[in-house]
């Protein structure tokens, strides 16, 4: 299967790209084609223009390049992995915008005859995130986990109710040893490795 890792991290030596890395081991032990997208070293630019936003709806709503070219790596994907810190509890500002400019009509969604949005995205068959997170596991779930709930949730509305969805989360980083580090790593690699 084609697996398309996208990163949020502006940091290329962070624990952020090292998962990344090891996700990416991992597809491609179990046989998986994989591509990554480094948003922060593409120099994406999260914010959606004024041109974009008027044109939305258009037939052809997509007007950069750079967006084209995600769109269709994305609708090509079967498994799709996220892996960014969460900060302020959801994704960074970065991956938020990539979803706005990238999920537009015609690749997150279609409509049908009646005009009923329709998953554009129903070849993705698996949906991983991969957080770190500063705060342990109770608070982020008492502040309902954000970026969670758009990757588990809203982005699997996008690809239908066939997409399993995986969560490796890492809480409480900050205070965290270096083998419990390792280990964290070594699940993500053996997990990816599974599918």
């Amino acid at each position: 299967m084609q697996a398309l890792v996208v990163i949020a991290h502006p940091c290329a030596d962070s624990f952020t790209h090292t998962a990344a890395e090891r996700a990416r081991v991992g597809l491609e032990a179990a046989g998986h084609s994989v591509i990554t997208i480094d948003l922060y070293a593409e120099q994406f630019v999260a914010a959606m223009s004024q041109a974009e936003r008027v044109t939305y709806h258009d037939s052809d709503p997509a007007l950069d390049d750079q967006v084209i070219a995600h769109g269709r790596l994305l609708t090509a994907a079967q498994i799709v992995v996220f892996v960014y810190p969460t900060w302020w509890s959801g994704l960074p500002a970065m991956l938020k915008g990539w979803l706005d400019r990238v999920l537009v009509p015609g690749v997150g969604f279609t409509f049908n005859a009646r005009g009923k949005v329709r998953p554009g995205l129903p070849q993705v068959r698996r949906i991983v995130g991969v957080s770190t997170y500063g705060s342990p596991r109770a608070y982020v779930a008492a502040v309902n986990d954000n970026g969670r709930r758009i990757i588990s949730r809203t982005f699997r509305m996008s690809c239908g109710v066939r997409a399993r969805t995986t969560w490796l989360g890492f809480y409480a980083m900050d205070t965290r040893t270096d083998d419990e580090r390792r280990a964290f790593l070594d699940r993500v690699e053996h997990k990816m490795a599974s599918f």
